[in-house]
């Protein structure tokens, strides 16, 4: 059995039986039999049936949205945002498909026709997090299933009733049987669908040492792999940046979501000549929030996903101190801040280095390290001082300098005045540990895809 703990209370939320071996075996030839049909479906048909079952799922919200608050802890005032980017996502991913997967037509040559066309792989096994259940699964969901593809869905058990619920939204949407699946599996058989040779890409989302064993799992096996791990993501705030911008885009950016998120800003670079105006404005804006129960309407940081994330962040915080670094956040003035529970209270920390591990080590929880900086190259420096390269935010009112810097760190995406946030129309795409592959815009459909030449001679 699956027993999902809520962060809410502690209490088993729900239960579910994991999937037998029989089961996984039914699945995979359940998904390789109609991927067979559905690939020869019309693009207008895969269309039509994806667009329902997205109108499905937003039929769902109010359902939805206090199974999020008690699965993972976001509060409800903000639940109904993520289904917001689900539908963004969907929805544009299904409208550039035609685009996306039309043969392409070399320079015509007399007497031949030449194409490349974009064929399906097979079926594509999807391996979700809880952080962002909707939005990450979708990433990779809707296009499979537009370019042909079957698709089986192993979500995280911390938000295994997000599985359930695209699971229904395709029943609803009367999606041919088989083509989509959720199924609760272990890591033993997350890992034999990996290696049976029966499935032809895997998604995964998650953290670096899952994406490792992932790859091991895969390898030999000459399979596609796509690997989001995450990020330690960096702010930089030039001198000429809009102040009250900043600081509330950045606020928002550190600790939304309690800081669970891959493109969540966990370290700050400051101009100097701005820094102590900027450092106040920040820690004021962040006593603001209010910690409580995801279910109440007034809460605006809900508990993380578990009391042993809490304790993660908690021991990085400790340590920073140990080390030198003030905390600019009384964690007294949160009364639901609580040591050994989920409830942990946003901290800002100055007089920090890299030396310490919430400069280095991915938090995933509400706590940001502020430094100073003399000049855009240190910053430059700082901000490729890591081991990740999700993406980057550059503050500054000089679009040519945002550019000129963004070509200089080494990261997927670079932001100018705006932060976590992905852009359906943009490669979503990590360098150095925070990943490899693509999803989202016309490139995503290259990762769930296959290229096959057409050359025929027409005149002899």
């Amino acid at each position: 059995m699956i027993q999902l703990i809520s962060p809410v209370d502690g209490q088993v939320y729900v239960e579910r039986q994991r999937a037998n071996a029989a089961q996984v075996e039914q699945a995979l030839t359940a998904a390789a039999t109609a991927q067979e049909l559905w690939k020869r479906r019309p693009l207008s048909e895969r269309a039509a049936l994806c667009s329902a079952a997205v109108d499905a799922m937003l039929a769902m919200k109010d359902d939805i949205v206090p199974e999020l608050a008690w699965q993972m802890g976001r509060p409800v005032r903000f639940g109904a945002g993520e289904l917001r980017g689900f539908e963004e996502r969907a929805r544009h991913m299904i409208a550039i498909a035609p685009e996306a997967l039309a043969a392409i037509e070399p320079a015509p040559v007399a007497g031949f026709r030449r194409q490349i066309k974009r064929e399906p792989l097979g079926t594509v096994l999807v391996v979700a997090p809880w952080n962002y259940p909707y939005l990450t699964a979708v990433n990779t969901i809707i296009p499979a299933l537009m370019a042909g593809n079957s698709v089986i869905l192993k979500h995280a058990s911390q938000t295994l009733l997000v599985g359930e619920r695209f699971a229904e939204a395709f029943r609803r949407a009367k999606l041919p049987e088989g083509l989509f699946q959720n199924l609760l599996l272990s890591h033993t058989y997350t890992a034999a669908i990996i290696t049976s040779g029966r499935v032809q890409q895997v998604n995964f989302t998650g953290s670096v040492e899952a994406g490792r064993a992932m790859e091991n799992a895969a390898t030999g096996h000459f399979l596609g792999m796509g690997l989001e791990l995450g990020g330690k993501d960096p702010a930089y705030v030039r001198a000429d940046a809009n102040l009250e911008h900043a600081v509330e885009n950045l606020v928002d950016g550190s600790f939304f979501n309690s800081g669970q998120s891959c493109c969540a800003v966990e370290r700050i670079y400051v101009d100097e000549k701005i820094y102590p105006v900027f450092v106040e404005r920040f820690a004021a804006l962040t006593r603001q929030y209010v910690l409580g129960n995801p279910l109440d309407q007034a809460t605006t940081l809900g508990p993380l996903v578990s009391p042993s994330a809490a304790e993660f962040v908690r021991g990085q915080i400790a340590e920073a101190l140990s080390k030198g670094a003030k905390a600019l956040i009384d964690p007294t003035t949160f009364p639901a801040d609580a040591p050994g529970s989920a409830y942990l209270a946003p901290q800002v920390l100055v007089d920090v280095t890299h030396q310490m591990s919430v400069m280095r080590d991915e938090s995933f929880g509400p706590v940001v390290g502020i430094m100073p900086v003399a000049s855009d190259d240190e910053a430059i420096a700082l901000m490729n001082d890591s081991e990740f390269g999700l993406s980057a935010s550059i503050w500054t009112q000089d679009l040519a300098a945002a550019e000129r810097l963004g070509n200089e760190i080494d990261t997927g995406t670079v932001f100018m005045n705006r932060c976590d946030y992905l852009d359906p129309a943009l490669a979503w795409t990590g360098v150095k540990n925070s990943g490899r592959g693509v999803t989202l815009s016309r490139l995503g459909y290259e990762n769930l895809t296959r290229a096959k030449s057409f050359h025929l001679r027409h005149e002899v």
